[in-house]
This record gives structure tokens, C-alpha cells and sequence, in this order.
């Protein structure tokens, strides 16, 4: 989720334009992961999830390689103060 979430970060410092629904595919995926784990002990991404993270993660490898180094710091520093905090999701719902 680390590289869904600064990809998130650095899309809205202008570096991507996927649309936030496939940002929120990946967090759902997650937590169905951990729930189907919670259940059973197996820790397996849905089959359906991974063409979604692949893509999400090419995103991110493109932004890499384009997005100045302040900006990488500053997704970080983003994605710091949202795990500190007691928000569920750093995409907005309405995004």
C-alpha cells in the first residue's frame, strides 16, 4: 500500500491522472486480503485485484523516474502524517 498511497500523493502534485476509483480498488483489495487472513490465516491478493496494482505500481515507477526529489520527499512526508493520524483513507471518498 506504501507505493498505491505516494503514488496517490504525487498524482495530486500533478505527476499522474489515474482516476482516484482505481486508488480506492487497491485499498479495498487490501482489506479483503486482511479480513479473508483475519479468517483464515492465508494471505492471498485477490486474482481479480492484481491487474490494478500493477498498473497503480507502473504509475508510480513513471513518477519516479519524473517527479523532482522534493517532491518524493514531500509524498512521504504526506503519507507520515496520514499513518500518524486516525483518518481511514488519505483518497478522499468524493475524489
Amino acid at each position: 500500500m506504501r507505493a498505491v498511497y505516494l503514488g496517490w500523493f504525487l498524482q495530486r502534485a500533478g505527476y499522474g491522472n489515474f482516476p482516484a476509483g482505481q486508488f480506492r480498488i487497491a485499498e479495498y483489495a487490501v482489506e479483503a486480503t486482511l479480513a479473508h487472513a483475519y479468517e483464515c490465516g492465508e494471505w492471498r491478493l485477490p486474482e481479480e485485484a492484481i491487474a490494478d496494482f500493477e498498473v497503480l505500481l507502473a504509475l508510480f515507477d513513471s513518477q519516479l523516474a519524473s517527479a523532482p526529489l522534493h517532491e518524493v520527499l514531500a509524498a512521504e512526508q504526506k503519507l507520515g502524517t496520514f499513518l500518524a493520524g486516525t483518518s481511514g483513507s488519505p483518497i478522499p471518498a468524493d475524489a
